[in-house]
This record gives C-alpha cells, sequence and structure tokens, in this order.
C-alpha cells in the first residue's frame, strides 16, 4: 500500500470548501475527473456506510464500499474502504479487495485569511499511485473553480 498527498488552496472560507466538497450536485463535479458519472450513495454521518459509485463503459455500477471513520465538519473526513461494489454486489474480502480493504482516505481542511487549504492523504494500490498522481490535481482544480465563484 502507498500513502499519496495532494493539496490546493482555495480563496473561500472553509465552511463553503467543506459544503462544495460534500454536497451531491457539487461533489458530482469535481470527481467527474475520476469518472464522468461519479457519485455517492448514503450519507457523510460518521459510522455511516456509504458507496462511492461510478459505471463502467458498458453502463455497469461500480466503486467503493466503504465507511465514513471520522467526520468534524469543516476540519477533517475520513474514509475507510472496506470493499468493492459491483453491480449491487459487495465483495468485502477476497483477492478482488486484496491491497483496498482497510484503506484510508482523509481529507483535512485548514482556513488562514480567507484562503482554505485542502490537503487529501491516500491509500493506494502501488498499481494506481499514476493515475491519482494524474487525476487528483485536476479534481482538486475543478473543486477550486467551483468554490471561488
Amino acid at each position: 500500500m502507498k500513502k499519496l498527498h495532494y493539496s490546493t488552496e482555495i480563496k473561500a472560507p472553509v465552511a463553503k470548501v467543506y459544503a462544495t466538497m460534500i454536497a451531491k450536485p457539487t461533489y458530482e463535479q469535481w470527481t467527474a475527473a475520476f469518472n464522468p458519472g461519479s457519485t455517492y450513495e448514503g450519507s457523510w454521518n460518521k459510522g455511516d456506510k456509504i458507496y462511492f459509485v461510478g459505471t463502467d463503459e458498458n453502463g455497469k455500477k461500480g466503486g467503493m464500499v466503504s465507511r465514513i471513520a471520522e467526520n468534524i465538519p469543516n476540519q477533517f473526513i475520513s474514509i475507510q474502504h472496506v470493499g468493492i461494489l459491483d453491480g449491487d454486489k459487495e465483495i468485502l474480502d477476497g483477492p478482488e479487495v486484496e491491497g483496498w480493504g482497510d484503506a484510508l482516505e482523509n481529507y483535512a481542511f485548514v482556513e488562514n485569511n480567507g484562503i482554505t487549504t485542502v490537503s487529501v492523504e491516500m491509500d493506494t494500490k502501488e498499481d494506481y499511485a499514476d493515475y491519482f498522481d494524474g487525476t487528483w490535481p485536476k479534481a482538486l482544480e475543478i473543486l477550486k473553480d467551483l468554490c471561488e465563484v
């Protein structure tokens, strides 16, 4: 498992950045960098199950089965990925999940003089590091654009 780090500075109050990041309509816009049909099903409350889903080239639903490990509004979100979603089937163990189960994705929000720094730290399989290194900066740029209007 490899730990990746990304961050951006956004000229907007932390409350706006936090809300823009997790509100479904704007979440779907900034995460389109990862998958054009990206969305989530569930809630961001601590302890809740949440699915991060998209569709593949054949229109089949898939994604991550996750749990919100922590959510301190305007400060910190921690997502624990516990499995994968294949259509409507949760896969929580076995070879498909090896290397993903219990991976963390953490977001920290810090505001200073009207500028919010969003820091992302995530665990990933080594094979996906280049993909995330190319995609996260694009996603954070979209989030920045959404917040700075």
